[in-house]
């Protein structure tokens, strides 16, 4: 058996993003470790993580790209689905998000919207597929 657990994003400050997926999505953090280089919430059946900058360079020594805002974001996205999504667009605008696209609905009758996290990650917020 395997089970998807967890993604792991690479981020400057953790307490920081953390606190951002809290204000903006009402996630509870599960953990942040004293030197404030990992830290997990609880966001259903599966973690979204977060790792300092300088830990990841140290499991990967070869690099990796960053996150920035200023660039475009990577072809992955994280999915939030939700009843309400111009309320978690609303307060993820204040807690610094950028919004990359207003809701929109789908030929399929799905409401989808983007935005970009603090970090310039890029998450989804859309209804449930019926």
């Amino acid at each position: 058996m395997i089970k998807f657990a967890y993604t792991i994003l690479y981020v400057q400050d953790v307490t920081k993003s953390i606190e951002f997926y809290e204000k903006s999505f009402g996630f509870e953090r599960k953990f942040i470790t004293p030197d404030n280089d990992y830290g997990e919430l609880n966001t259903g059946e599966t973690t979204i993580s977060f790792a300092s900058i300088n830990l990841a360079k140290s499991n990967l020594p070869d690099g990796f790209i960053e996150s920035k805002s200023a660039e475009k974001p990577f072809a992955t996205e994280l999915g939030f689905v939700t009843d309400e999504v111009e309320k978690f667009i609303e307060q993820s605008i204040k807690s610094g998000a950028n919004l990359v696209q207003q809701p929109k609905q789908k030929p399929w009758g799905q409401t989808v919207a983007y935005i970009r996290d603090i970090d310039g990650f890029l998450i989804e917020i859309c209804t449930p597929m019926d």
